[in-house]
């Protein structure tokens, strides 16, 4: 099955958007600020559906023969190294969400750099291609860490994908809402992917990924599309492996975060099915070289994979 627009449904994408396809490969334990499941040195003890339900993604973008971008945290790379060379060999893109999953704002600029240096290094290693991209743990690049765009450069990668133009709980910074340039007289410039919002009224929320994704009913959703498209911007679709779990493993939370992070899992699939049927997807660094903000690239760099790297048995404090 292809990835052709439906031309009898007056909503699809009839205006030759492309949209951007994106996976935080990422297991159930790695949400943030739940006490139960907050120890690295734990993580390894836990049940995991992050092979499972990656593979099960994999399987979907093969029938649909769509190519998306995948974040990978260095902590999934280190202990899956074959699922991430089956998404490279895939044609996938692959970019960095970082190495331990720590929100940005909450480390000092050293802390970063170390551990988006770590996690670009293990993922290189094992999917043999370059890492292009960068997604911050819960959109964590907020308002005051402007540092992290240097370091972004600093290491390499050619674009951000982090920005959440829109108030959330660990995240929200005011920007563009399409693809665009961070310029600073200081530094060189960083293309930008920020997530899609929706206006509504005055406010402006998520409609395209997570739990926004899982629990909103698809005519919300395609609205919001409809709304990008007209606006001339590509929506960006961002979901977990954890996203399609509807037998995913969950810790002590309070009962607010359950429904957050638990609902609607039985939809995701479906809904992913339909997207994917009716409007054209690609990588993120795709999309962005349709607005001339990246170079234009066939495929990454190859990397020399010979070099074994040490693993990273704690995380640093």
């Amino acid at each position: 099955m292809t990835n052709a627009p439906m031309t009898n449904d007056p909503m699809t994408n009839d205006n030759n958007i492309t949209h951007a396809l994106s996976f935080d490969i990422e297991d159930w334990f790695h949400i943030v600020e739940i006490k139960a499941a907050e120890d690295p040195d734990r993580w390894g003890s836990f049940p995991s559906i992050v092979e499972r339900e990656t593979e099960k993604i994999l399987g979907i973008l093969d029938e649909f023969e769509v190519r998306a971008t995948f974040f990978i945290l260095g902590w999934i790379a280190e202990r899956y190294p074959k699922l991430v060379g089956r998404i490279a060999d895939g044609g996938h893109e692959i970019g960095t969400h970082s190495f331990w999953h720590r929100k940005v704002y909450e480390l000092t600029p050293d802390v970063f750099h170390e551990d988006l240096h770590d996690s670009i290094d293990v993922l290189q290693q094992h999917a043999g291609v370059e890492v292009r991209g960068f997604r911050a743990p819960s959109f964590s690049i907020t308002p005051g860490t402007e540092w992290a765009f240097d370091i972004i450069r600093q290491v390499g990668l050619q674009y951000d994908a982090s920005l959440f133009p829109a108030k959330r709980a660990h995240g929200g910074y005011p920007c563009d809402l399409g693809p665009h340039i961070l310029s600073d007289p200081e530094a060189d410039p960083l293309p930008e992917l920020p997530m899609s919002v929706l206006r509504w009224g005055p406010g402006r929320f998520c409609f395209s990924g997570g739990g926004y994704f899982r629990l909103l009913p698809m005519r919300i959703i395609r609205h919001g599309i409809r709304q990008m498209q007209q606006a001339e911007r590509p929506a960006v679709v961002y979901l977990h492996p954890r996203d399609f779990a509807a037998d995913c493993p969950s810790a002590a939370m309070p009962l607010y975060r359950r429904f957050k992070c638990y609902v609607g899992q039985k939809t995701t699939e479906p809904k992913l099915r339909r997207l994917l049927q009716d409007y054209r997807f690609a990588t993120c660094h795709e999309v962005l070289q349709q607005y001339g903000l990246v170079p234009i690239e066939e495929l990454p760099a190859e990397i020399d994979t010979s070099e074994q790297l040490p693993k990273r048995g704690k995380a640093p404090t």
